[in-house]
């Protein structure tokens, strides 16, 4: 049994992972501070889902949200699961979780999420992706945790013009705060890694979806909005394109980078991690009506600040150092998606 810390375990691609290290008979210590970038209720139902209690609810409204947080706690902790309540940005508390565990290998997801609210509000992001990560680190120095395995994203490339990304790019042309912060936690792991012999890599996600994932990412939204037969807000002509990745092959592609970072000495890496595979937001939304049976209504808006014109991965690094292979098609993706969205909703 190997003991992982993961942050952000209760949202979308934490909740997935912590489950399969459940599964796994492995003792999962979860992070989150469960913030009002979207309802309580989704990530209440991830963390139930996740460990195995999706069956029961906690959704008594008189109840505040610290008290439900209290009564969640009480449901899903047990042996192999011990949920924390902790923003990244309290060192106190990160600490003390740190001090009263001996953690194999951190995975650190958690995040302020979001490009386009990054532009609203950067201080806020820079607190919490900057700080919050800069804190991870230092915990994993002062308690000696060797093994760090950290979200970046795609968002780092920027407008790239060469397709596919490849992490030897130059990622110096941010667009967003959100891309600034992941840009500058890379930076900042190295530096640990160097000083302090932490082996880490870091994850440039592209694109997730699949079950649980956000309700503002568009597949999400498309599919509540199109089943309602709502209009749906269509940013730019239909071109712009994303190289959409199955949650599933997410978490291999995850399993297997932490599988290199604890067998191998010295890592400091930085990992595409995507499909190989971008669809343009014209055949996302053909693909959604195809698969729901409704033609979508559109409003058609200009091109959001903030917003890249494509991603597109090179996952060769991280097919050739750890096997990864995605190997879902999107409309399959999507098929799997929408039948979980018409059974939970």
């Amino acid at each position: 049994m190997k003991t992982y810390l993961i942050t952000g375990a209760s949202g979308f691609i934490g909740s997935h992972l912590a489950e399969k290290f459940l599964n796994e008979e492995n003792k999962v210590l979860c992070i989150d501070n469960y913030n009002d970038y979207y309802d309580l209720s989704i990530k209440i139902k991830n963390t139930l889902e996740s460990t195995g209690n999706g069956q029961l609810k906690i959704d008594n409204e008189q109840l505040t949200k610290k008290e439900k947080l209290a009564e969640l706690k009480e449901k899903v902790d047990s042996e192999n699961y011990i949920l924390e309540v902790v923003d990244l940005r309290d060192l106190e508390s990160l600490e003390r979780v740190f001090s009263e565990n001996k953690i194999d290998t951190v995975v650190h997801l958690a995040a302020r999420a979001g490009v386009r609210p990054s532009i609203d509000d950067p201080i806020l992001y820079q607190e919490v992706n900057g700080r919050g990560t800069q804190n991870i680190l230092e915990c994993c120095r002062k308690y000696g945790v060797k093994n760090l395995v950290a979200a970046s994203s795609s968002s780092v490339y920027g407008n790239n013009k060469v397709v596919p990304f490849k992490e030897t790019d130059v990622v110096d042309y941010a667009i967003s705060p959100y891309a600034a912060t992941k840009k500058a936690n890379e930076v900042m792991g190295h530096v640990y890694h160097e000083l302090y012999d932490i082996n880490m890599a870091f994850l440039r996600f592209f694109t997730v979806y699949g079950p649980r994932q956000r309700p503002d990412l568009a597949i999400n939204k498309f599919t509540r909005l199109i089943l309602a037969g709502e209009e749906i807000p269509v940013y730019g002509d239909g071109s712009t394109s994303r190289d959409y990745t199955y949650i599933a092959d997410i978490v291999d592609g995850i399993c297997k980078s932490i599988d290199y970072v604890e067998n191998n000495k010295n890592v400091y890496e930085i990992f595409n991690i995507g499909s190989n595979s971008p669809v343009s937001l014209a055949q996302m939304i053909k693909t959604i009506e195809k698969v729901v049976g409704i033609e979508a209504k559109i409003n058609r808006l200009p091109m959001q600040p903030g917003d890249v014109d494509r991603t597109y991965a090179d996952v060769t690094k991280l097919k050739e150092m750890t096997g990864y292979n995605p190997s879902l098609t999107f409309e399959e993706g999507i098929r799997r998606f929408v039948s979980w969205y018409k059974e939970k909703n």
